[in-house]
């Protein structure tokens, strides 16, 4: 596959872009318990900035190649490769255009695109 299914692609759970990097497109879905998930695809290169979560982080990528920091540390992660993030440890990531990963989030990371 090379995106993410239709349904999978809501226009009602878009990621509104103030939340993330420029050339990333975004859904997010929402547990009862207070957790999310998001599913990204990138149409270009890019990187976030370094940044914290007071909650747990899991991804994995499916397609493309992301770069993880954490402390000194340089992951390349690719096609099947996973990462868990554990609350308060600061990373940033660098992303190649075409990436799609699946990400699990611990508390809310994401808000929706306002609606027009």
């Amino acid at each position: 596959m090379k995106e993410f299914p239709s349904f999978m692609r809501n226009p009602c759970n878009a990621i509104d872009p103030a939340m993330q990097s420029g050339g990333v497109e975004g859904y997010v879905y929402d547990g009862v318990d207070g957790s999310q998930m998001a599913f990204w695809t990138t149409s270009k290169s890019g990187k976030s900035s370094e940044h914290t979560h007071d909650f747990d982080e899991y991804f994995v990528v499916l397609e493309g190649e992301c770069i993880l920091y954490i402390k000194d540390e340089r992951m390349i992660l690719r096609h099947g490769d996973e990462c868990h993030i554990p609350r308060g440890i600061p990373h940033s990531t660098e992303f190649t255009a075409g990436t799609r990963s699946i990400h699990a989030f611990g508390g809310q990371r994401a808000k929706r695109k306002p609606r027009q």
